[in-house]
């Protein structure tokens, strides 16, 4: 795959997110939901210094940490691994997701969660959660596909 392509992908992707935190921001007050289906979907402003269910709340070292350290990782196996298209685009969603949620903890010490499922409970997420999930997803059926990675 191209690094021209998985340089816009990722420019592209970490952009939707951006511009869907910028929106939610400016659009509906901060911890406030408004119904978008109703019993299944609301959308938030959420600012969440912590990760998932808030854990971890202001570590934001850490945060960086891990992030230095999953973007290396991912780079690392996205150039082991650049004639599997599979992997290079569960590894280019993934790194976009990545991205996406540390610009904003390093520019604004949080990130902005708008995504409520309304119907169980389980954590306000965003478009670059989303993007993470959707990497791992695609990386684990690569590798349940394709066996070994020797």
């Amino acid at each position: 795959m191209p690094i021209l392509y998985i340089i816009l992908s990722v420019i592209a992707l970490v952009g939707i997110d951006q511009i869907i935190k910028i929106w939610i921001s400016a659009n509906i007050l901060e911890n406030t939901a408004r119904t978008f289906i109703p019993g299944v979907l609301s959308i938030a402003n959420i600012h969440n210094s912590g990760a998932a269910w808030s854990i971890l709340q202001g570590q934001q070292w850490l945060f960086s940490i891990i992030t230095f350290v999953a973007v290396v990782a991912v780079i690392y196996f996205m150039i082991k691994l650049k004639d599997r298209k599979l992997y290079v685009i569960s590894l280019t969603i993934l790194l976009s997701g990545i991205i996406g949620n540390f610009i904003n903890r390093l520019f604004d010490g949080y990130v902005v969660d708008m995504f409520q499922v309304d119907f169980i409970n389980f954590p306000i997420f965003n478009f670059a959660d989303i993007c993470i999930t959707f990497g791992i997803v695609i990386l684990f059926i690569a590798i349940l596909r394709d066996g070994d990675l020797d």
